[in-house]
C-alpha cells in the first residue's frame, strides 16, 4: 500500500486509532503528501464490509466505491475557484444531522480547507463543537495557518512531511535527469503532481529558462532583463506563473544569494497582489 510507504507514521498510528475503536470525529491534516490518501483510508473504515482488526480491507463493494469517489456517504467539498462558499459548507452541516444512505455513518472531506470563506468556516464551527455521533469531518490544508484558530483548536492536528528522496527517485524513473528530478521534487507537493509536471515539457522549457535566468542575473544583469519578456510569454496562466516564482524560489536557495531570494519573495508578494506577472519580474531584475 502507497499510504503505507508514503507516510509510514501516520499510517501506524491511525491503524492503531482503528483497531482501538478511538476514531476522533474531527481531523486537521496539514500538508499534501498522503493526506488525502490517508482521509479516504479511514473513510472506508467507517464502511467496509470486511474489516480486518478495525482496518479496512481495500476490495469490498464500499471500500471501492469510495476508492473511486462514488459512494454517498463520504462527501468531498473541494473550492470552486479559489473558495468554499458559505452556501457550500451550510449545505454540508444540514446533512449533519441526517442519517447516511449506506448506514449511520457519514464522512466529509474538505480539501484545501483554508480556502474556506470566513463564514463558511463559522458554519462548520458548530458541527466540530457539538458532533454527531457517526459523523466525521477531516480538513485537509497545505497551509494550516490560514484555518480559522478556532476550528484548528477544535481539530487533531496531523503534519504531513513530503517524502522528497521519494518524489526525485518516481522522477528518475520518468527518465528525468538527475538536476531535473532534484527540482520538481522540491517543487511538487505531492506524488500526483510531481507526475504532471514531468511529463509536460513546458515545465522542463521553464526550468532551462529560468537556470539561464538566474545565471545571467549573477553576470549579465542587463541580458537577464531581455529575458523578462520571454519568461511572461512562457508563463502566460496564472498556475504557470505561481510555478516559475516557486521553480525560481527553489534555483536561488541552491545558488545562496540571500538578496536575490529576498527579491524574489518581494517579486511574488507583488504578483499576488495583482500586479502583473511581467513587471513584478522587472521589479526583482531592477531590485
Amino acid at each position: 500500500m502507497k499510504l503505507a510507504l508514503h507516510q509510514s507514521k501516520h499510517f501506524e498510528r491511525f491503524s492503531y486509532i482503528l483497531k482501538n475503536g478511538h476514531m476522533s470525529h474531527a481531523y486537521l491534516f496539514s500538508g499534501d503528501f498522503g493526506s488525502f490518501e490517508l482521509a479516504l483510508w479511514l473513510a472506508k473504515s467507517r464502511f467496509c464490509e470486511q474489516l480486518s482488526d478495525g482496518l479496512p480491507c481495500e476490495v469490498c463493494r464500499s471500500c471501492r466505491l469510495i476508492e473511486q469517489r462514488e459512494f454517498s456517504d463520504v462527501k468531498i467539498v473541494e473550492p470552486q475557484g479559489q473558495l468554499i462558499k458559505t452556501d457550500t459548507i451550510r449545505e454540508l452541516t444540514r446533512d449533519f444531522s441526517r442519517s447516511g444512505f449506506e448506514g449511520k455513518s457519514q464522512v466529509f472531506i474538505i480539501k484545501d480547507a483554508d480556502k474556506m470563506h470566513s463564514n463558511a468556516a463559522n458554519s462548520l464551527l458548530k458541527f466540530i463543537e457539538e458532533p454527531q455521533s457517526q459523523s466525521y469531518v477531516i480538513l485537509l490544508t497545505s497551509d494550516e495557518s490560514k484555518v480559522l484558530p478556532t476550528i484548528k483548536s477544535r481539530c487533531q492536528l496531523f503534519r504531513f512531511v513530503k517524502n522528497q528522496q521519494y518524489l526525485e527517485d518516481l522522477l528518475l524513473q520518468q527518465g528525468l535527469l538527475k538536476s531535473q528530478a532534484r527540482l520538481l521534487a522540491q517543487v511538487a507537493t505531492n506524488e500526483s503532481e510531481a507526475l504532471a509536471l514531468s511529463q509536460n515539457s513546458k515545465v522542463l522549457d521553464l526550468e532551462r529558462m529560468l537556470e539561464k535566468f538566474v545565471k545571467l542575473l549573477n553576470q549579465e544583469s542587463d541580458k537577464a532583463y531581455l529575458e523578462v519578456s520571454r519568461l511572461s510569454s512562457l508563463a502566460s496562466e496564472k498556475d504557470f506563473q505561481d510555478l516559475t516564482f516557486r521553480l525560481l524560489t527553489v534555483i536561488l536557495s541552491e545558488k545562496n544569494n540571500p538578496k536575490l531570494l529576498t527579491d524574489c519573495y518581494q517579486a511574488r508578494r507583488m504578483w499576488q497582489a495583482n500586479v502583473s506577472f511581467q513587471n513584478a519580474l522587472d521589479y526583482f531584475v531592477i531590485a
